[in-house]
């Protein structure tokens, strides 16, 4: 993942030493509301589902109130080209009987996690992006999340993530089969099943607050 690239001028709008601090300020301001006009919807998803959303807990609300600052603040919050922190939407795929969650070996983060990553103009909803990043980075067509936000996390990155320093994750969970196959994407380097009672080392904290989120708001 990479950064946006700075707008090019043509010779004739460039001066000796770069171009002016007006006409820079006016491209960034350009940029911007290009980037917040593209992901229009999905801030106004966002918005609509973190505020009819009930937290199941104290620290899932002050996390709630600061999501929905970040974006009141941010018009392109959602967007990887917005701020270098934004909402991502994530989907846990788990068994009926809560036994085992099916896990992604990130390339990148060189960590098992959920199924997850940024959102995209072409993405309808957050529970949209949710779908599509359980399905595309599983290889299973038929990741279908419940359209409840099962839980909601706030993390720096650690890693080559380029632009991108934190992430404001909306978490939502997909039930599947013991018995289905995955396929590993370009993405990862391997795909797995995982006993809930031996989650990986290096994220056990992590993933074991969301299979223990995960099944209060399913009822698992």
């Amino acid at each position: 993942m990479t950064g946006p690239s700075p707008t090019e001028q043509s010779p004739t709008e460039q001066s000796p030493t770069g171009p002016s601090p007006t006409h820079a300020s006016a491209q960034a301001a350009d940029l911007e509301v290009d980037v917040a006009g593209a992901f229009a919807h999905l801030h106004a998803d966002a918005t609509r589902v973190l505020r009819a959303w009930s937290a199941p807990d104290a620290a899932q609300e002050r996390l709630r109130t600061a999501y929905l600052a970040h974006l009141e603040r941010h018009p392109d919050g959602v967007a990887k080209a917005g701020p270098r922190e934004h909402l991502t939407a994530s989907c846990l795929v788990i068994t009926p009987d809560a036994g085992h969650v099916l896990l992604t070996h990130h390339r990148r983060a060189r960590q098992w996690f959920q199924f997850g990553g940024h959102l995209e103009t072409t993405d309808e909803s957050l529970l949209a992006a949710a779908t599509r990043e359980g399905r595309e980075e599983s290889g299973v067509a038929s990741v279908t999340p419940a359209p409840v936000v099962v839980q909601l996390d706030q993390h720096e990155l650690v890693g080559d993530f380029g632009w991108c320093r934190g992430h404001l994750d909306v978490r939502f969970a997909a039930v599947l089969d013991r018995e289905t196959v995955p396929v590993t994407s370009e993405e990862s380097l391997d795909v797995a099943w995982w006993p809930t009672t031996a989650l990986p080392q290096g994220t056990r904290t992590e993933l074991s607050a969301l299979v223990g989120a995960t099944r209060r708001a399913l009822g698992l």
